[in-house]
């Protein structure tokens, strides 16, 4: 049986009901064995007690050798009587180690090594006496086993309860993640059956317009929903492949399809966003280059998303979006003006404004919209252009609720 315990092993901390630390509890037997010794030490001298008080002070250690520290409190009862201090050790020595004929042996020498200092000529006259006096011993050591052994499983039952719950809570996300693939494999065929054939529709429509029309201006009108259905079907098939991938997007960024340049929502096509838009709108301040991907196409999914909410709730207004770049962060500004004409009657439930917030939200940003005191709506982007947190500025507008 090694003497050294290892401090990772179950038992070798301190069970107290989580109010008191291994430290309180060796201090507290050390004191209690102290008291021990000086009790009945005979003369009521520290020199009586000398071997004792340096029992005591072995438990200290009781934890790192338990072995060790048992001898010597055993070697100490020879001189001192030091009763306290052997229970502990054989305590200690109990809920650090499993083997049971090491714990048997500990507990029969404490039972006689407890009573060979009483030994004499009365007790050799008496052997039934001396044999009461060693069954008293060895109850007391059964009890300092059973104590031990009993602190020992509880640890283990502790450690082997953690275990499962851990276990558990794995399987529950294991089918999380079923639940979830499933989800998205069926969004996945939604989008693939419906979404991409009714724009396919859209785009073979607008082809045939283009050809038969006479008008240029329908011509270019029927152009411009071609192009627009073309790139919508390549995002789309993006983002069926997306969903389709293990893990999804966000928990496994390296598993997702590679984008053709013609599918990237990079700040590199804002023009062609703002062209095609079919707005009055005026693009003022410095368009980053330096900002990560992911950063860029939060900033151009913002501003394609208010672009759309002023075609949708404020024909006729003009727009102005502002790109500024406060230190380490990256403002973008969407403000339009009045509507000067009815509103479309268009279905909206606002998930886009939702959506933009998540996105912001998960790069460290920020996302705020509200009205203007003009009667115009604005819509603020603050997010670090290399997805870090950041503080936002003071003129950055308060989320207003949706």
């Amino acid at each position: 049986m090694s003497d050294r315990t290892d401090p990772d092993r179950p038992g070798c901390e301190a069970r107290t009901g989580g109010t008191l630390g291994p430290r309180a509890v060796d201090a507290g037997l050390a004191a209690a064995a102290l008291a021990d010794a000086w009790v009945f030490s005979g003369t009521g001298t520290w020199s009586a007690a000398a071997p004792g008080a340096a029992a005591a002070l072995a438990l200290l250690a009781r934890r790192r050798w338990p072995v060790t520290v048992f001898v010597f409190a055993l070697l100490a009862v020879q001189l001192g009587h030091n009763v306290v201090a052997a229970l502990a050790a054989l305590f200690s020595l109990a809920e650090q180690h499993r083997t049971r004929r090491a714990l048997a042996a500990g507990a029969l020498a404490y039972g006689i090594g407890a009573n060979l200092p009483d030994l004499g000529p009365y007790e050799a006259a008496h052997p039934a006496e001396f044999a009461v006096a060693v069954g008293y011993s060895l109850t007391a050591a059964g009890v300092a086993v059973l104590l031990g052994r009993l602190v020992l499983t509880r640890s283990e039952l502790a450690r082997n309860i953690e275990e499962l719950r851990a276990a558990q809570e794995h399987r529950r996300e294991l089918h999380a993640q079923q639940v979830l693939a499933r989800e998205r494999a069926h969004l996945a065929r939604e989008m693939h059956d419906v979404v991409s054939h009714q724009v396919s529709l859209i785009a073979v429509r607008a082809g045939a317009l283009q050809v038969s029309a006479d008008s240029t201006d329908t011509k270019e009108a029927a152009r411009t929903i071609r192009t627009l259905s073309a790139a919508t079907l390549d995002e789309l098939r993006h983002m069926v492949a997306v969903l389709r991938t293990p893990g999804g997007a966000d928990t496994c960024p390296d598993r997702q399809p590679p984008l053709r340049p013609q599918q990237q929502a990079a700040l590199e096509r804002l023009d062609g966003l703002i062209a095609d838009s079919g707005l009055d709108v005026t693009l003022t301040g410095d368009v980053p280059r330096d900002a990560s991907p992911a950063v860029e196409r939060a900033a151009y999914r913002t501003v394609q998303e208010a672009l759309t909410n002023v075609r949708k709730h404020a024909p006729g207004s003009t727009v102005v979006v502002e790109f500024r770049r406060p230190g380490p962060a990256l403002d973008v500004t969407v403000t339009n003006t009045r509507a000067r004409h009815p509103a479309l009657a268009l279905p909206s439930a606002r998930h886009g404004l939702i959506g933009l917030r998540e996105r912001a939200e998960h790069l460290g940003g920020t996302l705020s919209d509200g009205p203007t005191p003009d009667g115009g709506y604005r819509l603020h982007l603050q997010i670090p252009r290399r997805g870090v947190s950041i503080r936002p500025t003071a003129d950055a507008p308060r989320h207003s609720p949706e």
